[in-house]
């Protein structure tokens, strides 16, 4: 602040000299002995105003190195809060990733253990396959030449042999005899011998008796319009007959391997027939006037004994029943003796396989 005083004095004393130098009436006379002095106190000014002029530079200096050391620090500032919202951004990214890597990770452990459970199926299927692959090299080379024929022919006469014991107990269980004694309705007028190809043996058939099957007879009788007069002791023998024949024909089914065509329910003199071909009920639209035929696929069940008055639909089943016996004749090459010959059929069924030419065909 001292100096400060000196220089204001100077440059007004300097300002003063000026105008005096250029308004020459104001112009001042310094005497000789006074211009040393007068000298000296201008070259102090002089030195004063150039001092000034120097610290004034000195400080226009400082004051720019401070402007633009601010301007840099406000333009790294702005560069380090862009860099924050970039960290930030990288930040949530690294944070999606790291869940999206969880996820993936958890999702590849999940994929392990299928691939695992697969490439042991995988294996234990390969073992199963090279297992089978040697057991069909093996059947092939046991097939391959005559002796693998021979072997194959053997294995069918086992077959058959087992097949026909089988049966034959079923022969034992369920026989089909002729009783000898007066034919009174019925179910076969007489029983021609036949061979395995239908065909009767020339001879015109005697009547022998009717065939019964444990004992009891299979009549014609109860299957025609019942009255109210008719024997019911008689229709349930024909029932328990029946159920019979249907649990003979059921067993022989299963030990042939032959599905049958109209398949059984087994219930004793209780016994059902099923068919399982679809009926065709007309149905009415309520838009045209026409009808259109609707096919039904649910089976219908037939009895095999008398229910009610109405004797229809029991006369079909046994029908039915005849073409199962009619499907078995001819799967072993022997053809039916007739649609309503039901235990004659089944006697000839049990003869056939019972046959030494059974096994050996």
């Amino acid at each position: 602040m001292e100096n400060d005083k000196p220089l204001s004095s100077s440059s007004s004393s300097s300002s003063s000299d000026s105008t005096r130098l250029s308004d020459p009436e104001n112009a001042k006379v310094i005497e000789w002995e006074d211009f040393e002095q007068e000298l000296a106190r201008l070259w102090s000014l002089s030195s004063a105003l150039q001092e000034a002029k120097q610290q004034k530079e000195s400080l226009k200096q400082k004051l720019d190195s401070l402007i633009q050391i601010d301007s840099e620090s406000v333009s790294r500032s702005n560069e380090l809060a862009e860099m924050r919202e970039k960290l930030e951004a990288r930040k949530c990214i690294m944070e999606n990733m790291g869940m999206r890597s969880k996820l993936v990770s958890e999702d590849v452990k999940k994929q392990e253990e299928s691939l695992s459970i697969e490439v042991r199926s995988l294996l234990v299927a390969g073992t199963a396959l090279s297992k089978a692959r040697k057991r069909l090299q093996e059947s092939n080379r046991l097939l391959s030449g005559e002796e693998g024929y021979d072997r194959l022919k053997s294995l069918q006469k086992t077959l058959r042999r087992r097949q026909q014991f089988m049966i034959s107990q079923v022969a034992f269980l369920y026989p089909v005899k002729i009783s000898t004694g007066p034919a009174k309705d019925q179910e076969l007028e007489s029983f021609p011998s036949t061979s395995r190809l239908g065909n009767s043996s020339g001879s015109k058939p005697v009547n022998h008796g009717s065939l019964t099957i444990l004992g009891l007879n299979l009549n014609v009788l109860p299957f025609k319009k019942m009255s109210f007069f008719s024997d019911k002791k008689e229709t349930q023998r024909s029932a328990s007959a029946l159920g019979y024949v249907a649990h003979a024909v059921s067993l022989i089914s299963s030990y042939l391997k032959v599905p049958l065509r109209y398949p059984l329910r087994l219930g004793g003199s209780r016994s059902y027939l099923c068919d399982y071909a679809p009926s065709i009920e007309p149905t009415s639209s309520a838009s045209l006037s026409t009808t259109q035929p609707s096919t039904n696929l649910k089976h219908v069940e037939f009895p095999l004994f008398l229910d009610g008055q109405d004797t229809t639909r029991a006369a079909y089943a046994v029908f039915l029943l005849n073409k199962d016996l009619e499907q078995l004749l001819n799967f072993i090459g022997v053809k039916s003796l007739g649609p309503r010959h039901i235990l004659a059929n089944l006697k000839e069924l049990f003869r056939v396989i019972q046959s030494a030419d059974y096994i050996d065909k």
